[in-house]
C-alpha cells in the first residue's frame, strides 16, 4: 500500500513520468492477474464472471485513488458542519475543479485497467459467450449450417471442451469477439487521450496567469506542502517532548505558541489563484495579510489553542 501511495504522489504532481508509472504498473497488474487468476467457468455465469473482472477491479482502482489522494480529505473534512465557510459559492467553484482533478489522477489507473483488458480480449470474451441476447448471438453465429447449435453451445467457446461444433467454427467465433474487444480497446485509448488534450487546453486557454508563472505557482504549492509537513512534525515533537517533561517532572510546561483553531481552518481552504491577489496559496495570503493569530501552547482558553 505504500508503494502504490508512493506512485500515486508522482501522478498527483500531475507529471508525465507520474501518470506513465500509475500506468504501466496497472498494465503489468492486469496480465499478471488475467494469466494467473482468471479462468472463464464455460457455464451460464460467463457474462457476469467477465464482466466482475473487466469492472470490479478498475472500481477498486478509482476507489483507490480516491482513498489515497490528499486532496479528497482536505475537500471533505468539515465539509458537513453547519454554517461551513465552503458551502459558499466561491468555495463550492474551487472545490469542484478541486474535483475535477482528483478524480482525472484517479481515473489513470481504472482507465488502464479496461484499456489493456480489451486488447487482451480474454474477459470479453467470457462475458460475450454468456450474454442471453438472441439478436445479438444470431449476428455472432453468422450463417453457419450449425446455427442453433452454435447458439446452444456459445458459453462452451472460450473453454475449446463440451462441444460438438468443428473447431474452425468455434475459431472463428472467438475470433469475432477478440476482434470486437480490441476495437473497443483503442476507441477508449483514443477517447481518453482526445478528453485529456480538450481539457488541457481548456485550462490553458482560461488560465489567469502566464505559462511560467503557472511553473512557478506550481513549484511553489509543492513546496509549501513538503515544508508544512516537516514544520508540523517538528512542532509536534516539540509539544509532546515539552507535555511528557512537564509531565515527569512534575513542573508547569513551557510555553509553546501554537496557531488557533480557527487559523488552521483558515490555512486548510482550498484556494483558487487570482492574479490580482498574488498569492499563492491559503497560507500565502493569510500570512500576508497579517491575520493569524498566535496563542500560547499552555495558556489558551479553549480547542486547540490549549494544546
Amino acid at each position: 500500500m505504500d508503494k502504490f501511495k508512493t506512485v500515486l504522489d508522482f501522478a498527483h504532481k500531475q507529471t508525465n513520468l507520474g501518470f506513465g508509472l500509475v500506468a504501466l504498473l496497472t498494465a503489468g497488474g492486469e496480465q499478471v492477474f488475467s494469466s494467473a487468476v482468471f479462468k472463464c467457468p464455460c457455464s451460464d455465469l460467463n457474462f457476469l464472471y467477465g464482466m466482475a473482472f473487466l469492472l470490479v477491479p478498475a472500481l477498486a482502482l478509482l476507489l483507490l485513488g480516491y482513498i489515497l489522494s490528499r486532496k479528497t480529505w482536505k475537500l471533505l473534512t468539515g465539509v458537513c458542519l453547519p454554517g461551513s465557510a465552503r458551502c459558499r459559492l466561491r468555495s463550492v467553484t474551487a472545490a469542484a475543479a478541486a474535483l475535477l482533478q482528483v478524480s482525472a489522477v484517479a481515473m489513470v489507473a481504472p482507465s488502464t485497467w479496461i484499456a489493456v483488458a480489451l486488447l487482451s480480449g480474454n474477459y470479453y470474451e467470457c462475458s460475450m459467450t454468456g450474454t442471453n441476447v438472441t439478436a445479438f448471438n444470431r449476428l455472432l453465429c453468422g450463417a453457419k449450417s450449425s446455427r442453433v447449435s452454435c447458439q446452444q453451445q456459445l458459453h462452451r467457446f472460450p473453454c475449446a471442451t463440451g462441444s460438438d461444433l468443428p473447431k474452425v467454427d468455434r475459431d472463428d467465433v472467438l475470433l469475432t469477439l477478440r476482434a470486437q474487444s480490441q476495437i473497443l480497446g483503442w476507441l477508449l485509448i483514443a477517447s481518453i487521450m482526445l478528453s485529456s488534450l480538450m481539457l488541457n487546453c481548456l485550462a490553458r486557454c482560461t488560465s489567469p496567469i502566464s505559462y511560467q508563472q503557472l511553473k512557478f505557482w506550481r513549484a511553489y504549492i509543492q513546496e509549501e506542502s513538503n515544508l508544512i509537513n516537516s514544520y508540523s512534525a517538528k512542532h509536534a515533537k516539540e509539544l509532546a517532548e515539552r507535555n511528557l517533561k512537564s509531565f515527569f517532572a512534575g513542573t508547569p510546561p513551557e510555553d509553546i505558541v501554537t496557531p488557533s483553531s480557527k487559523d488552521w481552518e483558515k490555512i486548510s481552504g482550498l484556494y483558487k489563484f487570482r492574479s490580482k491577489d498574488h498569492y499563492y496559496s491559503t497560507l500565502h495570503r493569510r500570512r500576508q495579510d497579517g491575520l493569524v493569530t498566535r496563542s500560547p501552547g499552555s495558556r489558551g482558553s479553549s480547542g486547540l489553542d490549549r494544546c
